[in-house]
């Protein structure tokens, strides 16, 4: 229970801090907290692009229902306890942190 609690922290904004930090050996918070990272990540980002003239509060909008929604996909990946790759987020996770847990885990 308490992995599946850091797994799902991951996906809730800056609280994808914790397990990132926090987790030593689990490949499935590893990886759930690789993914939210990268999330948090663009979600900051997409502040600045509410100061670009014209497009910037469009940017804004699709970029926090974008993440919104594929957080809820992580948080359901998290429930049922498995390990969805999220398109393109998946694929920028591997490089965010320094030392990898281990390799991307399958589907559990």
């Amino acid at each position: 229970m308490k992995i599946r609690m850091m797994a799902a922290l991951s996906y809730m904004g800056i609280l994808c801090l914790v397990p990132v930090l926090l987790n030593k050996t689990d490949r499935f918070i590893d990886f759930h907290a690789r993914q939210g990272l990268v999330l948090w990540i663009w979600s900051v980002l997409s502040f600045f692009a509410m100061h670009i003239p014209g497009l910037g509060p469009y940017l804004f909008s699709t970029s926090t229902v974008l993440v919104l929604f594929l957080s809820a996909f992580g948080l359901v990946s998290v429930a049922l306890n498995t390990c969805w790759k999220i398109p393109l987020i998946a694929t920028v996770a591997p490089y965010v942190c320094a030392e990898p847990v281990g390799e991307s885990p399958s589907a559990r």
